[in-house]
């Protein structure tokens, strides 16, 4: 799993889910987590954050600029095209979803879920990341 100094940026324009999803990632052992409500003020977080975020959790649809803008954004940028990102959202078109995967979603999380399922999607994310080296025979 990611380290609990893990940085984080949730996205979210209801405040009422970016708690959720900061009392899950507590929950899980996270420490330094920042929230924006919106992709054009999570861009500028992004693009600001010193040491940078290492995790981003955004939603879909928001006002201003969506999580789809903000993760082409985050992609197009070398600085943190591999930042893992994943797509908390009800949209669970299967056209939607192929659409977040062609701009390299990291994951896609589909509302209503549990902090078992963003557990469980951070895991799976954690280890395509870092896969374990294989172990040694005697």
């Amino acid at each position: 799993m990611f380290d609990s100094r893990t940085r984080i940026l949730v996205v979210d324009d209801m405040m009422t889910m970016r708690k959720i999803v900061i009392r899950i990632c507590k929950e899980i052992g996270f420490v330094d987590i920042s929230e924006a409500s919106n992709g054009a003020e999570a861009w500028q977080k992004v693009s600001e954050a010193k040491p940078p975020f290492d995790l981003i959790i955004s939603d879909w649809n928001m006002p201003v600029s969506t999580g789809l803008d903000l993760l082409k954004r985050v992609r197009s940028d070398s600085r943190f095209s591999k930042v893992p990102f994943v797509m908390v959202t009800a949209e669970a078109d299967q056209s939607q979803i192929v659409e977040a995967v062609t701009a390299k979603v990291s994951g896609y999380v589909i509302k209503p879920f549990t902090a078992d399922t963003i557990r469980a999607k951070l895991e799976t994310i954690h280890k395509s990341l870092f896969p374990q080296a294989p172990k040694q025979t005697g």
